[in-house]
């Protein structure tokens, strides 16, 4: 810890990363590679170490069809196309977990059972942080990224989550019980980096930050 990366990891995550990526190359991402990104971006730290955040790897066309009725009609080719699609959310009984992850403070559990407010905030910004750090991880390991925001969260909630469908001793493929919602989606794989428009510009340190 307190080591400074070099020049060419910094420009990997950051200075030549782009996120904005419509076309892929043919390119299988295999499972294992997908696992190893998981393992990478868990050790990003959350509130309480609560790591709320729940991912579900579309990677079969058969998923990605169930996905389609809830993209707008911009994002579907880019999804479809796309050799995986990861749907971040967020599991609103993240805190059932707290006394295996957080089990320095015994009453962090009941702190959040009586607080639903608490809860999906928490939930919501952790999981963000949460996807921040699946795009670090996948970058690390040679992807590329393409996170959206335009699609239908109640279908896509319905369709992969059980959203208003309790499953009291069914065999559900996901999460049961409609406790987990989705956040953001984010398609994965090798882009096609010809399809690129001119990077665009970012704010300076002077119009962005002060300091106190």
């Amino acid at each position: 810890m307190g080591q400074k990366v070099d020049d060419a990891a910094l420009d990997v995550l950051f200075r030549e990363a782009r996120a904005s990526y419509s076309k892929w190359q043919k390119k299988p991402v295999p499972d294992e590679t997908l696992r190893e990104l998981y393992e990478l971006l868990k050790w990003g730290p959350t509130s309480a170490n609560a790591e709320p955040a729940r991912f579900a790897f579309l990677r079969t066309r058969e998923s990605k069809e169930r996905l389609r009725p809830a993209l707008a009609p911009l994002n579907v080719d880019k999804t479809m196309s796309a050799p995986v699609t990861v749907i971040v959310a967020y599991d609103l009984r993240f805190y059932e977990q707290l006394p295996k992850l957080f089990p320095q403070n015994p009453g962090m559990k009941k702190l959040f059972e009586g607080g639903p407010e608490l809860v999906e905030v928490t939930a919501k910004r952790n999981s963000s942080l949460q996807g921040a750090y699946l795009m670090m991880a996948a970058r690390s390991l040679g992807l590329d990224c393409g996170p959206m925001s335009g699609f239908d969260n109640a279908k896509v909630d319905e369709e992969f989550f059980a959203a208003g469908k309790p499953c009291f001793g069914c065999d559900q493929e996901f999460f049961p019980e409609g406790h987990v919602k989705s956040n953001f989606l984010c398609n994965l794989g090798y882009g096609d980096p010809g399809t690129l428009h001119p990077r665009l510009p970012r704010l300076s340190f002077n119009e962005a930050c002060s300091l106190l």
